[in-house]
């Protein structure tokens, strides 16, 4: 009876709250961040989910407080903008406009949380008391899922993958079945990429593709995203707001990338990279605290 009660509460102080907070905001960069409400979902694939692995097993998680995450990927402008470099791999010499709204990659999570640090620094977002993070696996998740059970954030009835991300299939010069390029490969990795880079495949400027339900672009594709977390084994039962372990090896990447196949996109998918690591299909998105 507690437990109910306390959750009802929180849905009512949540929707309160909610009403008196802007449902999208613009920083000083121009960056679009949208309002994600708290609630609850269940985190990790079924056994169904396409290629469900052993480290997403399902367990209940509870988003005790709403939160603002970036509507896109950080792009090369605006980390430009904010640490004075671009060192991302995908530029258009011919077209600066276009590559400076292509997600930034080649950053490791050490310089997404520099990142962070220095746009938290700045002096209107310091005036709006506006503290930039990376997400949690946990709120990554929730957000892309936006409600949504099945392997993708959307609902199968509105669109199917390609509408929503860039992937192996659609991100090049001409369409492929990434599956079957894989088979007719053998399944060796070298020679699979050798087929996408000959289709040049590569990011594309965000926001292109169609949004989540809660407005959020590119969650699937385009680049594999940084999140805040060590990466481990989930935990049992049920949580509210994990951060994952005090220490690690690796850090989280979530969302998939654009020579990535669709199951390797899906909203549960995820994996470890060393925090040092770069490399051109792994960049990120913010969220900032509400207080």
């Amino acid at each position: 009876m507690r437990t109910y009660l306390f959750w009802a509460l929180m849905i009512v102080f949540t929707s309160i709250a909610s009403a008196q907070t802007p449902q999208q905001m613009d920083n000083s960069l121009g960056m679009k961040l949208v309002l994600i409400p708290s609630g609850q979902f269940t985190m990790g694939s079924t056994p169904g989910d396409l290629q469900s692995d052993d480290d997403e097993k399902q367990f209940q998680v509870s988003i005790s407080k709403p939160f603002y995450m970036g509507a896109t990927e950080v792009t090369q402008g605006q980390y430009q903008k904010v640490m004075g470099v671009n060192p991302s791999s995908s530029k258009d010499p011919q077209d600066n406009a276009r590559s400076a709204n292509r997600p930034v990659e080649q950053v490791s999570w050490e310089d997404a949380v520099e990142f962070c640090k220095r746009l938290s620094m700045m002096s209107d977002e310091k005036q709006n008391k506006r503290v930039y993070r990376l997400p949690t696996e946990a709120q990554w998740e929730y957000a892309c899922r936006a409600g949504q059970k099945g392997p993708f954030g959307y609902d199968s009835g509105t669109g199917e993958l390609g509408q929503f991300a860039w992937f192996a299939n659609n991100s090049g010069d001409k369409p492929i079945d990434s599956q079957e390029v894989w088979k007719a490969t053998k399944e060796d990795l070298d020679e699979y990429l050798k087929v996408l880079k000959e289709n040049r495949c590569r990011t594309h400027p965000v926001a292109q593709k169609k949004p989540n339900a809660w407005g959020l672009y590119d969650m699937h594709g385009n680049v594999w995203e940084w999140c805040a977390d060590w990466y481990s084994d989930y935990p049992k039962g049920q949580a509210t707001d994990p951060s994952g372990p005090q220490k690690g090896t690796d850090r989280v990447v979530r969302g998939g990338g654009f020579h990535f196949q669709s199951q390797d996109c899906r909203s549960a998918e995820r994996h470890g990279s060393f925090p040092a690591n770069r490399v051109d299909d792994l960049g990120f998105r913010v969220v900032v605290a509400i207080d």
